[in-house]
């Protein structure tokens, strides 16, 4: 059966303010279910504060509706991600004194406040759940929607995947990705693999091609230029790739969901500012498409799905790519942006039980 999805447009037809998106995501929290759900709990408001002259993440005048419907209808919520302090949050406005609720690091000001979870997933064993994660009676996924350079698309997954667990876990998800395998005793050094990757995703650890060739594969879009200069064949494809990172984010994001009741989780996701880099950068990049409005709803899968589908080819603004960079002209956008398909996210996600793809988009007017 389809999930629902709650859709506030940004197209308006008069110059009047309950036309406008923050007017809309209002009605959007009264029509979501919430006011029933928040009276006595406290509530984990997780959202990605960004970093450097980032501008791109959240507007505070979103975070302040919702932090002040929650507050009218008995919750106590709190802003929380991985690094705040050292995120500088306040200077995106994301302060207690503006958003009407403590901002605090999820993990503690140490980043110690950990409840580690066993996994078997190749190479992710644990998901160190952070603790206040953990201890929140309920949990608001707040995602800014973008491009992500390790899985193609960064939303709901990647903001629970990457920011309610600790450097331990991130780690582990972050060796799941690879596909390029350097053989050191062929390669002559030549150094020819550097220049011919448009991403900047490679390396040798010492200057002047000397020492381990080394790969970025946040910045690696599997396009093998590397690969295919290389006059010793030192550089070659293993078996597995992205995928197995994609797979990692899920049972990653299934062990931080277990840890709260049933109807307990809701997920929110805004479609402005859609830019091709992760909000982590510390910096923002032109909109790859005009904005869309925000999205709500209770099945993980279905809201991803739903905000994939809104982000089309067709509406690229030419400026929201690097001058001078062709896109591959196959598959969807991020695709073509990173050489990753982020609908492979979304099927590892229905494997784990989180959800399904099948989702019915239903207007707040």
């Amino acid at each position: 059966m389809a999930s629902k999805i709650l859709f506030a447009p940004m197209a308006y037809t008069r110059y009047e303010a309950n036309q406008t998106l923050p007017a809309k995501f209002e009605r959007m929290l009264r029509q979501s279910g919430l006011a029933e759900k928040v009276d006595g709990k406290s509530i984990a408001i997780k959202m990605h504060v960004g970093d450097g002259i980032t501008y791109s993440t959240i507007h505070p005048v979103f975070v302040r509706t919702l932090v002040d419907f929650l507050k009218a209808h008995g919750g106590e919520p709190f802003i929380t991600d991985h690094y705040v302090y050292s995120r500088h949050p306040e200077r995106r406005g994301y302060t207690e004194n503006n958003l009407g609720c403590p901002v605090l690091d999820d993990c503690g000001h140490l980043g110690k406040y950990f409840y580690p979870k066993e996994v078997d997933y190749r190479s992710l064993r644990h998901v160190d759940v952070a603790g206040l994660i953990h201890d929140a009676d309920m949990m608001i996924d707040f995602s800014h929607i973008k491009g992500h350079g390790s899985c193609g698309f960064g939303g709901a997954c990647k903001n629970i995947a990457m920011g309610c667990v600790t450097d331990r876990t991130r780690h582990e998800i972050h060796s799941l990705e690879g596909g390029l395998v350097w053989d050191e005793a062929r390669c002559v050094h030549c150094g020819k693999c550097i220049p011919a990757c448009n991403h900047h995703a490679n390396s040798f650890s010492e200057p002047h091609n000397k020492g381990s060739y080394q790969v970025n594969y946040h910045h690696c879009t599997m396009c093998q230029h590397c690969l295919k200069v290389c006059p010793a064949h030192a550089i070659t494809l293993d078996s597995h790739d992205y995928a197995d990172f994609q797979m990692g984010m899920a049972v990653c994001t299934k062990a931080v969901l277990d840890t709260f009741a049933p109807g307990n989780v809701y997920y929110i996701s805004i479609l402005t500012q859609i830019t091709a880099l992760c909000d982590c950068w510390g910096m923002t990049t032109p909109s790859l498409v005009p904005d869309i409005g925000i999205m709500a709803g209770e099945d993980i899968v279905a809201i991803e799905r739903a905000c994939i589908d809104a982000i089309k080819m067709e509406n690229l603004i030419p400026e929201g790519i690097p001058q001078g960079m062709e896109l591959s002209g196959e598959g969807h956008l991020f695709q073509q942006l990173h050489g990753k398909n982020p609908f492979v996210q979304l099927e590892c996600l229905e494997k784990v039980g989180l959800g399904t793809q099948d989702y019915e988009l239903v207007t707040v007017k």
